[in-house]
């Protein structure tokens, strides 16, 4: 009989030392480490960013009211303390690694987007015409030429 292996599942799991992002209520947008997974519907998080308008205070918040991250704080003790734990998230780097993806470009980029004014909204389109009409231009220069 063949060899069989067993891998771990790659999808984000609820787990001590999971970097969640923080989706209703007064820290929404913010991210934070889960501590203690306290029953199945609600965790205990802490999230100690260096800078005091990203910090969440340690807290138990409902599952459903965060979104769970790629990013882990590996071998993050249960019921670390916020010391513990602010070491960990600066050791990682997980400010920097958060602001590095995709995710973090995309919700920035739409509160960018967001906080246009209509005459920025205009010009942005009148740039986007312009782009499109040389784009559509070089596009008839090739299918001309061929």
């Amino acid at each position: 009989m063949g060899d069989a292996e067993i891998k771990a599942s790659s999808w984000r799991l609820v787990e001590v030392g999971r970097v969640v992002l923080i989706a209703e209520g007064p820290a929404e947008g913010k991210l934070a480490a889960i501590v203690e997974i306290i029953d199945h519907k609600r965790a205990l998080i802490d999230g100690p960013s260096t800078d005091t308008k990203t910090a969440v205070p340690r807290q138990s918040i409902a599952l459903s009211k965060v979104i769970l991250t790629p990013l882990v704080l590996e071998k993050l003790p249960r019921a670390a303390r916020t010391g513990v734990v602010k070491a960990q998230w600066e050791k990682a780097g997980i400010e920097a690694k958060w602001q590095e993806s995709a995710w973090a470009k995309k919700r920035s980029q739409k509160e960018r987007r967001k906080a246009l004014t209509d005459f920025e909204r205009f010009k942005v389109m009148r740039l986007r015409k312009q782009q499109r009409f040389e784009v559509r231009k070089s596009l008839a220069k090739v299918k001309a030429s061929a």
